[in-house]
């Protein structure tokens, strides 16, 4: 193996693409072949009452990676075009393992077209679509609480105690039931909780159901005409600007709602290989020549970037965040205490680069 440290840009970014394909590749032959010692069953005689238990115990894989790889080899089966998908990316395991129980339908081929090169949550979108899941019920129910073992409490004590206790969610859900329809699901503290209830009972006259759904729309839709309002200064009645001082860094209401307009409310950085970054949160308000070089607060030179892309840009025109990692100096003590200050506070909108 070569040091990945030796490559030059061009050349580290053309061998992650190759070895990306390499991997894509290496999974689909490793599904051809998992489909052949299962048609032959090799497992059996490999000590192993399953396939899944052969990947686990004998592959080592976990049972995650087990399982995806698994159902892929299944639907590769039924479907052989699948294994060329996995091998050019147009299809992943993690794809394949939503589309592989619905893959017995009698269109089951065209559900394979419409899933190629879509991410998850766009083919996540597409699964439910066509299998919609019911509607989950509203709830709001206390977590049980954790308490610690006692010190001579036992390993059989011990495992009664952990089977009992019901698992305390992981993770925040966003995930398609159906076509226009999502489940949402994630944990509130107790002050969430009280702020939830006293809502439910203050909209009792517009939803007496006090309906979930309808009291974080209510509320989110404030919040978004809030946040909108703050930092994209919308407006339903824009006013004229009354223009910015001369040297000064702020940018305009009507400016930032017009750049916001024409770049779509997304970052509008492009690489040289064209491709547009599709972040759009974290935007900041970005000077594309900048601000400490003389760049003046015009649509032109205004342009949306994600906070990640912003300090690209910046380190790209000053050099690394501080001076005191540059380990030198820019010229004048004015420009390095410019430069600095741009850096330390160039949080939010209008921020690094800018």
């Amino acid at each position: 193996m070569h040091s990945p440290t030796q490559l030059t840009d061009a050349a580290l970014l053309a061998e992650v693409k190759r070895l990306a394909q390499c991997e894509r590749e290496t999974i689909a032959t490793l599904v051809a072949h998992l489909v052949e010692v299962e048609v032959r069953d090799l497992y059996r005689a490999e000590g192993c009452s399953s396939m899944f238990k052969y990947c686990t115990e004998v592959l080592h894989f976990s049972e995650d990676a087990a399982f995806a790889r698994l159902q892929a080899a299944r639907a590769v089966r039924r479907y052989p075009e699948i294994f060329a998908d996995l091998a050019s990316g147009a299809l992943h395991l993690s794809a394949i393992r939503l589309l592989e129980p619905h893959l017995t339908s009698a269109d089951g081929r065209e559900l394979l077209a419409a899933s190629r090169h879509r991410s998850k949550r766009e083919f996540e979108k597409l699964v439910r679509e066509q299998f919609p899941l019911p509607d989950v019920p509203p709830a709001v129910r206390k977590l049980p609480v954790r308490c610690e073992p006692a010190a001579d409490t036992g390993p059989i004590e011990l495992l009664v105690a952990a089977e009992r206790e019901l698992p305390v969610p992981g993770r925040q859900v966003v995930a398609p039931l159906a076509a226009e329809r999502y489940k949402v699901q994630f944990t509130a503290g107790a002050e969430l909780h009280d702020k939830l209830r006293r809502a439910q009972d203050l909209l009792r006259h517009r939803i007496p159901n006090g309906d979930l759904s309808r009291v974080f729309d209510l509320a989110l839709t404030a919040l978004v005409e809030k946040l909108e309002k703050q930092k994209l200064a919308a407006t339903l009645r824009p006013r004229a600007s009354r223009g910015v001082a001369a040297g000064s860094r702020a940018i305009p209401a009507d400016m930032k709602r017009a750049v916001w307009k024409r770049d779509g409310g997304r970052c509008a950085f492009v690489a040289k290989s064209g491709r547009r970054c599709s972040e759009s949160g974290c935007l900041e308000f970005h000077h594309v020549e900048a601000f400490g070089c003389g760049g003046a607060a015009t649509v032109e030179n205004i342009s949306l970037r994600c906070r990640s892309h912003n300090q690209y840009e910046g380190r790209l025109e000053f050099g690394p965040f501080s001076v005191r990692e540059s380990g030198a100096r820019w010229g004048s003590a004015e420009k390095n205490a410019f430069v600095e200050q741009v850096f330390e506070d160039g949080i939010g909108f209008g921020g690094v680069g800018s």
